[in-house]
């Protein structure tokens, strides 16, 4: 079996949260709500239903996939994943390189799409809807009840598809969430899906390349006790994510 997948469960991602103000962090009373469906048992099965057909294409050689340092990844508690973004298949990898359950955001728009809208549903994931300031600070507080019970959220600071050649600003909800929670951030790069799937604008006429490797690497936690201000942190997640690799 290819480097990139191992036998255990795992979560999803898509999209990021970036709608609280970083000067002013709002680090509200904890909250803790019902526990989230998508960290339940009926979740992990769809879960492992999923991973097992990623293991399938990854053991047909369908798509070669490297995983790095996956191990720095805990296998229970609370912890944020903040991944670069620069394809749409972003989300799978990623989902297929963890081997746990995870809390997961998505573009509001995935509901609407055939079958992906069934799996975002079922999977409980948290819709997000790009510029909109209450949609952000929803997911937000659904993220941060997920860490509250001891789960794994997935976010891209980015918050939307980025060619590696551009450089955007990270969006400052991931580094507010981790304040808040007190919860460790696990900068993740990927590299390679971009040239796999590219973005429409860039294809070329050609929109699958099987031929390109994906490489996953996991890098150092961050703790947010290390820092004086979601700022900080969230500048020194920006650098640990471009530099790894």
């Amino acid at each position: 079996m290819p480097a990139g997948y191992g036998r255990r469960p795992s979560g999803a991602c898509h999209d990021s949260v970036g709608t609280v103000n970083d000067d002013q962090p709002q680090l509200d009373a904890p909250v803790r709500g019902t526990r989230p469906a998508g960290l339940s048992f009926r979740a992990g099965l769809w879960t492992r239903f999923i991973r097992r057909i990623l293991r399938i294409i990854a053991g047909l050689k369908i798509v070669r996939v490297r995983v790095v340092n996956r191990g720095v990844v805990p296998s229970s508690g609370p912890v944020i994943l903040a991944s670069n973004h620069i394809s749409m298949l972003d989300g799978v990898f990623l989902w297929g390189a963890l081997r746990r359950r995870a809390q997961a955001i998505a573009m509001a728009e995935l509901w609407k799409w055939p079958i992906v809208g069934f799996l975002v549903t079922k999977g409980d994931f948290i819709p997000v809807r790009r510029g909109d300031a209450d949609s952000g600070n929803d997911a937000l507080a659904r993220m941060e009840n997920a860490l509250r019970h001891n789960g794994a959220v997935i976010i891209y600071p980015e918050g939307r598809v980025v060619p590696p050649a551009e450089s955007v600003r990270f969006k400052p909800g991931v580094a507010v969430l981790a304040f808040r929670t007190r919860t460790p951030i696990i900068p993740v790069r990927i590299v390679g899906s971009n040239e796999l799937l590219p973005l429409k604008k860039f294809r070329k006429g050609k929109s699958f390349d099987r031929s390109k490797k994906v490489t996953l690497y996991f890098g150092t936690p961050l703790d947010p006790e290390n820092y004086p201000t979601p700022g900080d942190l969230l500048r020194d997640l920006r650098w640990s994510i471009y530099s790894l690799g």
